[in-house]
């Protein structure tokens, strides 16, 4: 194990999460409000750190498999951590429990929050939350991987913080890892760019443009406001929002495809065209089950407010446009399915993705037909047309069962915890091990998470990077076998 090297990218985390809150501060200070001393108080005492670290432990030999998987768990652990500063040093969440559950939530694009009244804070503070989805959405590590030296096996980070999804769908597209990243980077903050200008078109305020679309292409959820995206009541602002949450849940190597002209290969991806007819069905199931429940007069507004809350929920975003737990049951049983499901692997989005799903369909589908039709039948799971290995069809199914294990086990212990009943405390697991957000019952669109206990708040946040780290980098360190050291095998 590498110990040097690990530390030594986490200096670097340190450096560039200090830096990161400059925007923060100018914002503060835009807006003549006291709050710029604070960040720029914990900028100083970050950067300090990461300095302090990066001069006593300097990158020697390469990163391994086990030391990029430590420094995938430790280092949003640490960022996490040292982003609560302005919180609390400010007051405005002494408690670090809290702040430490917010910062969790915010890097992990959960969106889950425990705050009663988000609008009381002042702009910096709020501008940095919404900052935090900005970083985390594609990946902290990522962002960190482009100033490491090169030869420090940076590939191995990447990889222990990416989905299992890209194990299955082989997603690489150029081979140096740091252009990789830069790549992913331009077309992130391009679509960003691009949902605020939209935004700014219909009115809103370049300040809250900009934090919704933090929130929006990252599939995270933090808005500037109490009421979330139904603050605004707009249809523009719904409509635009809602094509820009799909479009975070799309695999970001097909967007440098199209920037290539590859379109053809895009039309084949099979993960994408079951995501837009999983998008389709699910919309016009809520929407119908909204007009015909009675719940909006019109169908167009209810297709309006049902497409949004899917897409919000279905990409693992979080936003909201109204009180779903009031819309009739059909709608609401069809919102609580999607939360199982998921967007596509290699976007910003959290959840079991749709490539799973894919693989299980087919694989049972062979399995079935073996045993009950044609026993000699040989049946090939295929994905982009191309033979899936029975190592992969396994990654997959280990996948799905230890998720739904997660939350069941996790459901269980939050009523005994927390003293839940059933739908909160399985509503509240799923939305931060999915990394959704809002849920159903006491964890409702309604509602926050300020009344856990501080083992719920601990719990919960820890759900939420095992979630984000898509389960297996986060749970093999739970694992005596890993520091016995036997190395950690990739599929």
């Amino acid at each position: 194990m590498n110990l040097r090297a690990i530390i030594a990218v986490l200096g670097t985390l340190l450096l560039v999460t200090g830096c990161s809150m400059v925007l923060p501060v100018v914002c503060a200070l835009l807006f003549g409000e006291d709050d710029w001393r604070a960040l720029t108080l914990s900028a100083t005492i970050i950067i300090f750190g990461g300095l302090l670290v990066r001069r006593f432990f300097r990158f020697h030999g390469a990163i391994q498999v086990k030391d990029g998987v430590l420094v995938a768990v430790a280092g949003w652990v640490v960022i996490s951590a040292v982003s609560t500063l302005p919180f609390l040093v400010s007051g405005y969440i002494p408690s670090f429990t809290d702040a430490f559950f917010e910062m969790m939530s915010g890097y992990t694009t959960t969106g889950a929050t425990i705050l009663e009244d988000i609008e009381a804070l002042p702009h910096g503070l709020l501008f940095w939350r919404s900052q935090t989805h900005l970083l985390g959405g594609m990946g902290f590590l990522t962002l960190t991987l482009i100033f490491l030296p090169h030869g420090v096996g940076g590939v191995r980070v990447f990889r222990a913080e990416s989905s299992p999804g890209q194990v299955i769908t082989r997603e690489k597209f150029m081979a140096r890892n740091r252009d990789t990243m830069i790549w992913l980077w331009i077309i992130y903050l391009g679509l960003n760019a691009l949902q605020t200008l939209l935004l700014c078109g219909g009115g809103m305020a370049v300040f809250d443009a900009l934090c919704t679309a933090f929130g929006t292409i990252s599939t995270s959820g933090y808005s500037p406001r109490n009421l979330s995206i139904g603050a605004y009541d707009s249809g523009y602002v719904d409509w635009v929002t809602t094509c820009f949450m799909w479009c975070g849940g799309v695999s970001f190597v097909l967007y440098y495809l199209l920037l290539k002209g590859d379109i053809a290969t895009v039309l084949r991806n099979t993960e994408l065209r079951w995501y837009v007819l999983l998008t389709l069905l699910f919309c016009l199931f809520v929407s119908c089950g909204l007009w015909f429940g009675g719940a909006y007069s019109g169908f167009w507004t209810a297709l309006r407010y049902g497409s949004f809350q899917v897409v919000s929920l279905l990409t693992t975003t979080g936003f909201t446009t109204a009180d779903y737990e009031l819309w009739p049951a059909a709608a609401q049983m069809g919102l609580f399915v999607v939360c199982f499901v998921g967007a596509c692997a290699g976007s910003t989005t959290s959840g079991i993705k749709i490539v799973h799903y894919v693989v299980l369909a087919h694989y049972f589908y062979g399995a079935v037909v073996r045993m009950f039709v044609q026993p000699l039948a040989v049946f090939s799971v295929r994905l982009n047309g191309k033979p899936v290995e029975q190592a992969v069809i396994d990654l997959s199914v280990c996948y799905f069962v230890i998720n739904i294990f997660m939350v069941a086990v996790g459901a269980m212990i939050l009523c005994v915890s927390d003293h839940l009943d059933m739908l909160t405390s399985m509503s509240a697991v799923i939305s931060a091990l999915m990394n959704i957000g809002p849920g159903f019952g006491g964890v409702g669109p309604a509602e926050n998470f300020a009344f856990l206990s501080i083992f719920g708040k601990w719990f919960l946040a820890f759900n939420m990077l095992v979630g984000r780290l898509e389960m297996f980098t986060a749970l093999i360190v739970l694992l005596p076998i890993f520091w016995r050291g036997v190395s950690v095998r990739k599929s």
